[in-house]
């Protein structure tokens, strides 16, 4: 089973889409995009009738994602109640709490708190069409803890490769721990880049996709400066607040 996303300029480099279960990591500096491009088969994702768990660990809450999609490609994710949960990421909690029907907070540094989140967040959806897809943005942001940082590393690892019981997009950033980024590289079966050229173009590409179809030529991808700077502003600011404490755990 393969999805397509019915975005134009992404279609063009996969026309055949992404087959369904597959892990896909979108790689690349800080700043360049990536879970808006993500949005595209997140979007895809929920027309097709499928359900999405939301781990964007640099958004501090839901509104911007709601925003970016709307912006960007056109869905109000008002619309799709019981088939979306987001997960806000706490490096303080102590276990994973449900704080409304949509929304779960934890802790998702700990492997084992991962595992267990991502469950919990499942039970919470209606299922349907091509299943759940887990959509986690800046998760290299997990990889500063101190003492979690191996485990977490092989978790991601290990879900990237061999999970297919349900279909996964992560999104990481390449500007510090390269090294560790490359481990996640390695083993996603789907691989993406994108970069930023100044003044607010940027460029994607495909390294590799799993049994389809797709073209390797870089694409200039049409969203704008200013929700390109937007995204770097929030980035900037929960590096700043988010990276300190975790370095803690």
């Amino acid at each position: 089973m393969q999805l397509t996303t019915d975005v134009s300029w992404l279609d063009s480099l996969l026309p055949e889409g992404i087959t369904i279960p597959s892990s896909t990591l979108i790689s690349g500096p800080g700043g360049t995009g990536k879970p808006l491009v993500g949005f595209a088969f997140l979007s895809a994702w929920l027309r097709a009738g499928g359900s999405v768990i939301a781990l964007p660990l640099q958004y501090p809450n839901p509104e911007l994602t709601k925003s970016g999609i709307y912006k960007l490609y056109n869905m109000d994710l008002n619309d799709y109640s019981g088939k979306m949960v987001y997960i806000q990421f706490d490096p303080q909690a102590d276990r994973t709490e449900k704080i409304s029907e949509d929304m779960l907070k934890a802790n998702m540094v700990k492997p084992e708190v991962w595992e267990e989140t991502i469950e919990m967040a499942e039970k919470m959806l209606r299922q349907g069409g091509p299943g759940t897809l887990v959509f986690g943005s800046a998760l290299n942001l997990l990889l500063f803890s101190q003492t979690y940082q191996n485990s977490i590393l092989r978790k991601l690892e290990d879900t990237l490769k061999n999970d297919k019981s349900r279909t996964y997009l992560f999104a990481v950033s390449t500007s510090a721990l390269v090294d560790k980024i490359k481990v996640l590289e390695g083993a996603a079966d789907n691989l993406m880049f994108t970069r930023i050229e100044k003044p607010g173009k940027l460029f994607f590409r495909i390294e590799r996709m799993k049994e389809v179809e797709f073209s390797a030529q870089e694409t200039q991808v049409p969203i704008g400066k200013e929700m390109l700077d937007e995204l770097s502003n929030v980035a900037d600011s929960t590096r700043k607040t988010r990276i300190p404490e975790i370095k803690k755990i």
